[in-house]
């Protein structure tokens, strides 16, 4: 039987799967071969009409499902030379240079995509989380704060910032903040199961076990939370 495990984020929040939507476009249920066709018609329709920036964000977005991550980056460079606000562009352009590793300029792209829009949730927690990941750990902190400010109601916030302060040995915060994630959102697993972990690494087993039999009564199998639970003992 397969053991839930918390699995260090709910952090990156597949982060961003739930933020970074590269499956627009019709793409994410598609094989391998039903992309690359989808693929060529994105690229032959785009050469019949190269003004479109549609199709251009099509074609990219098959590129990114591709992992064909220097030919999404130039057909992003494409809208934006013309159209230097455009948000999508400006958007996917940052996961795009984060894949391929060029992490300043993702940041770059994500900072412009906040002095457009200030408020932006998926901008500001990808900033956030690029932050954590270069080791900027301030900036990370100040951001997460920021959007919790501007977002107050979004149990991802919250667990994002619980995510961080993982990540930094700030168990006792993190904790406090997947519960103000559950208040929101109180039957989502990764959050009650992220807590349970963390109230065993404080040896607050009986309010890890409350997690853990709520997590039962949500449908996770007794038997794949067994470790857990006996930890608990």
């Amino acid at each position: 039987m397969e053991e839930y495990m918390p699995n260090g984020w709910i952090l990156r929040l597949s982060l961003f799967g739930v933020f970074f939507q590269i499956m627009t476009y019709d793409a994410v249920s598609q094989s391998l071969p039903d992309l690359r066709d989808s693929l060529n018609i994105a690229a032959y329709n785009l050469s019949r009409t190269p003004e479109s920036i549609d199709l251009r964000l099509r074609k990219a977005a098959f590129n990114l499902q591709l992992e064909q991550y220097q030919y999404a980056k130039e057909e992003y460079d494409r809208i934006l030379r013309k159209h230097p606000d455009n948000i999508a562009a400006l958007y996917y352009r940052a996961y795009t240079n984060e894949k391929l590793k060029r992490l300043h300029f993702s940041k770059l792209d994500y900072e412009q995509i906040l002095k457009i829009v200030p408020t932006n949730f998926e901008a500001r927690l990808g900033l956030a989380l690029l932050c954590q990941k270069m080791n900027r750990f301030t900036d990370a902190y100040d951001n997460i704060n920021l959007l919790i400010q501007q977002h107050p109601d979004s149990s991802v916030a919250y667990a994002a910032r619980a995510g961080i302060e993982v990540e930094r040995h700030m168990l006792d915060a993190a904790e406090s903040d997947y519960s103000e994630a559950i208040k929101r959102n109180p039957n989502e697993v990764d959050y009650l199961l992220a807590r349970a972990d963390l109230r065993i690494k404080l040896h607050k087993f009986s309010d890890a076990h409350d997690d853990l039999d709520r997590l039962i009564q949500l449908g996770v199998p007794r038997s794949s939370l067994s470790r857990m639970l006996n930890q608990c003992q």
